[in-house]
């Protein structure tokens, strides 16, 4: 399945039930959460809203800071991060999205054992309440401050080695889209990440996060998000640009590109379930049909093999009409 949510951090000048009532216009019906918003609201009215308007949540950005790279003692981010799992959980949200924090004067061992002892302790209370963890590698051009952890598999090795349900990940495509690693590690990070966020850029990461739309820019989203479906993974894509771009375009025209572009990728995932279920099928047929030649005394060169299905050969070309559909809208929305 495909699930898609949008970030207050793309809609921020909008309040809570105009941003309920906009992305349901564009049929819409999940929200990822900014701290600092639904501060203004409370995350029990943010709740009341959200369900009354049959609206889901995918996360709640952010806590962390653990190294105290922010000025934050170890203990103060701890109860901050406690904090933000009851406010996750009261809002609805499944998932904190968590940053480590810089290395602060730290060695990267040492930055290293305070994430790992921050997790630790936080686990029990997350799941307690029915959240996880979603920790967050950055980009090194772009983090800022926030993450000592610059690498995809710095975060996935900490996830895997912590073997609790209660930890996992948030991969951001604008962050690693064209990292050769990203790749080769996509079926680990299917299976270890809660939430994956879309945004798309021309050029590297810079420190100034301009966030493009989904084909506004080169990274190959499509290709990266049909993989991690290939995977296994099922939780939601939360599309969150930001930046100059965004606020040219207008929150109206962003949102209505983007509902094409999720279901132009819609389409492009249901086709490649159906082809890969009905291939599967066709050879299933072809084993039993092969198993009774056998058994009949047949010679193997003999025995029937499948040759065609659906008017395509085996071995030829196959071409969704997903992926064209994906194609000419990505076209669509393109600065081009």
């Amino acid at each position: 399945m495909f699930h898609v949510a949008i970030s207050q951090l793309t809609t921020s000048r909008w309040d809570l039930p105009e941003e309920i009532a906009r992305l349901a216009d564009h049929g819409f019906d999940c929200l990822s959460l900014w701290r600092a918003k639904l501060s203004d609201i409370g995350p029990a009215a943010a709740a009341s809203l959200l369900t009354n308007a049959g609206m889901r949540v995918s996360s709640l950005q952010w806590a962390g800071g653990f190294t105290g790279g922010d000025g934050r003692t170890f203990a103060e981010s701890i109860e901050d991060a406690a904090e933000a799992i009851e406010t996750a959980a009261s809002a609805g949200a499944p998932a904190l999205v968590v940053h480590s924090g810089c290395r602060g004067g730290h060695t990267r061992a040492h930055a290293r054992r305070l994430l790992v002892a921050a997790l630790k302790t936080l686990a029990p209370i997350a799941g307690a309440a029915g959240v996880t963890l979603a920790l967050k590698p950055m980009h090194a051009a772009a983090a800022n401050g926030c993450s000592f952890l610059t690498r995809p598999i710095d975060a996935l090795e900490l996830v895997e080695n912590a073997a609790d349900p209660a930890i996992r990940m948030a991969v951001d495509l604008w962050q690693f889209a064209d990292d050769p690693d990203l790749v080769r590690l996509l079926p680990r990070l299917a299976v270890a990440t809660a939430i994956v966020q879309v945004a798309d850029r021309d050029g590297p990461p810079t420190a100034d996060l301009e966030r493009l739309p989904a084909g506004h820019g080169s990274l190959p989203l499509e290709s990266l998000v049909l993989a991690l479906v290939d995977h296994g993974y099922a939780g939601d894509f939360e599309f969150d640009p930001v930046g100059d771009a965004v606020a040219a375009l207008g929150y109206e025209r962003v949102l209505a590109e983007t509902r094409r572009m999720a279901d132009a990728w819609t389409a492009a995932v249901e086709e490649r379930l159906l082809w890969s279920r009905a291939t599967a099928a066709v050879w299933q047929t072809a084993g039993l049909r092969l198993a009774a030649a056998s058994a009949a005394g047949i010679p193997l060169d003999q025995q029937p093999w499948p040759t065609a299905w659906s008017g395509v050969p085996f071995g030829g070309q196959f071409r969704s009409a997903g992926s064209r559909r994906s194609q000419a809208s990505s076209q669509t929305v393109s600065r081009s």
